[in-house]
């Protein structure tokens, strides 16, 4: 099994803290991406992992605007619209990314997990993965 672990800064046995069943975070062999861009160059060299554990804030300018807001573990629209001016993607981005991969290419989504501390970008992750994986059984 071809595992893809993206995170800017945790190791894989970190993000064990953040899931349900975190059994599979202390098995080897996991690749490790650390931005959008490696995450795109290592899909489209080595092909689809079966599975993806996203993270979702990838840069420290994330970090900074969602710990200043006292409200950051809550939905907020402010938040999101922040998220549009980022200069560094998100692991939403690399999530949208992986879907239009999938959709262009005829490829079925893989296996995905969302281990981000981040409620409200995890949240955005999981349904938008979750909705493509819908609509690509159709």
């Amino acid at each position: 099994m071809k595992k893809l672990f993206l995170d800017d800064v945790r190791h894989v046995r970190d993000a064990c803290y953040y899931v349900v069943n975190p059994k599979i975070y202390w098995e080897e062999d996991w690749d490790i991406v650390r931005n959008y861009k490696e995450f795109v160059e290592y899909i489209e060299k080595n092909g689809l992992p079966d599975l993806i554990s996203f993270d979702h804030d990838l840069a420290d300018e994330h970090y900074e605007d969602l710990f200043s807001d006292p409200n950051w573990s809550k939905p907020n629209d402010d938040i999101e619209l922040k998220y549009e001016e980022y200069r560094e993607k998100t692991g939403l981005d690399c999530a949208k990314w992986l879907v239009n991969f999938c959709f262009l290419n005829r490829l079925h989504i893989p296996e995905f997990m969302v281990h981000s501390a981040n409620p409200v970008g995890a949240k955005n992750i999981k349904s938008y993965l979750d909705n493509a994986k819908k609509h690509s059984e159709l």
